[in-house]
């Protein structure tokens, strides 16, 4: 069983013509004036706020509005007039924050039913800096001279002996053993003696790789490309459990204290320490990135960061810039932050740069921007990992409407 494909949350209802209802822009023709009375009333979809802003677009209906809004509205609350200019910004407004609401609910649900989308065309791609349709395209599929990440970690034992694990090896002793996609540490505690010395053993991901660890204590870690772990061959019993993250991300389901006589589980990663009981969370340290992003899907964990200390619960994130101690939270959608673990780029309003700088990790290429204004491009996407980098550039490239193009040369991808 392939350890990256967790199993994904079940949406009921979620239809394929759904999608082509809000990608294309279609909505019923509903009697505007239910609308009216229903945006007066702050019950009005978005949808339905969508009909009327265009409707109130034409001077020609002004005289309507006011009219309805009178008769039907303000007599009932002793009121006079209605600033329908104020009205309209109040539909913008409503339309703007409902449209954001609904994108990521929607990026939830094409996250879930990623198989559908798939087959829709692999890809689900938006480009905000031309405008706010959501456009779908497609691209031919080019042969490329730029491999896909796989599973590949080197593994750096006690005594510094360092072993390369990929597809098709395997590799096992006494504690632990490998089939080349993920790594297995015992968890039994027959026969072992009690831990006088802490012995370490470091897990190291290489760009373009991405494994699976579980760890003597049955927790089980996720790491991305470019990410490397430092841990405990065998955990000492009672005693605080403690690895440490020196550089990547990875996604953490740890074993609970309850199964450890009470011990807690700790995560170090630069300047920052998370505590935890037994949880899942996703934690991101890349040394070329300023900031660390701890995000919380289940449970509930302890951030710190020098004399900070906060307390994150599902569904919320903590960012803490370089050289500082201030830690900020923030509600997220945990199931983009976490896509990667089930296979998926997902890119939520993404500047060209950092999109650019994950998948120069995960298809270990470099890459050039000729002109730096192009890494300011907003791009929204979602699409499987397991697409050649060729055909993901040219999908940018045909959402972009020609505006960016790319050259690529061996492991370099030129921006131009």
């Amino acid at each position: 069983m392939n350890k990256y494909k967790k199993k994904l949350k079940k949406i009921e209802g979620f239809a394929i013509i759904e999608r082509i209802i809000y990608i294309i822009g279609i909505f019923n023709n509903l009697e505007i004036e239910r609308i009216i009375i229903k945006f007066l009333n702050n019950e009005a979809d978005i949808d339905e706020l969508d009909q009327l802003d265009i409707w109130l677009r034409d001077e020609n209906n002004l005289p309507s509005f006011k009219k309805l809004v009178r008769t039907e509205y303000l007599i009932i609350l002793g009121m006079s007039e209605y600033d329908v200019n104020k009205a309209k910004k109040a539909i913008q407004e409503r339309l703007r924050i409902s449209k954001r609401k609904r994108k990521a609910q929607m990026y939830k649900k094409l996250a879930v039913a990623a198989s559908i989308v798939l087959i829709a065309g692999s890809i689900f791609f938006q480009w905000d800096y031309i405008d706010q349709n959501v456009k779908t395209v497609s691209a031919p599929r080019p042969m490329t001279t730029i491999e896909v990440g796989s599973d590949k970690a080197i593994l750096t034992l006690e005594n510094g002996n360092q072993v390369a694990l990929e597809k098709g090896k395997q590799y096992g002793d006494s504690k632990l053993k490998s089939d080349g996609s993920e790594l297995i540490y015992s968890t039994s505690s027959e026969g072992k003696k009690p831990v006088k010395e802490l012995q370490y053993n470091y897990l190291t991901i290489p760009r373009g790789g991405q494994f699976f660890v579980q760890l003597s204590d049955g927790t089980e870690v996720w790491l991305n490309s470019e990410s490397k772990l430092k841990y405990p061959v065998e955990f000492p019993k009672n005693q605080t459990r403690q690895i440490e993250l020196l550089y990547g991300e990875a996604y953490f389901k740890v074993s609970p204290s309850t199964a450890h006589n009470g011990a807690d589980f700790q995560v170090l990663t630069k300047s920052q320490k998370i505590g935890v009981l037994g949880t899942e969370f996703n934690v991101k340290a890349y040394n070329e990135e300023d900031e660390i992003k701890t995000t919380l899907v289940e449970g509930k964990v302890n951030v710190q960061n020098g004399g900070e200390s906060k307390i994150l619960k599902p569904n919320q994130q903590s960012r803490i810039l370089a050289g500082s101690d201030a830690i900020t939270i923030e509600e997220v959608d945990v199931y983009q932050e976490v896509s990667w673990i089930n296979g998926l780029f997902t890119f939520n309003e993404k500047s060209l740069g950092e999109i650019m700088a994950t998948l120069s990790r995960w298809y270990d290429a470099e890459i050039i921007f000729e002109n730096g204004e192009h890494k300011n491009f907003l791009f929204t996407g979602i699409i499987e990992r397991s697409e050649s980098i060729d055909y993901i550039l040219k999908l940018i490239e045909a959402t972009s409407e020609g505006q960016v193009k790319f050259l690529i040369d061996d492991k370099t991808i030129t921006i131009r």
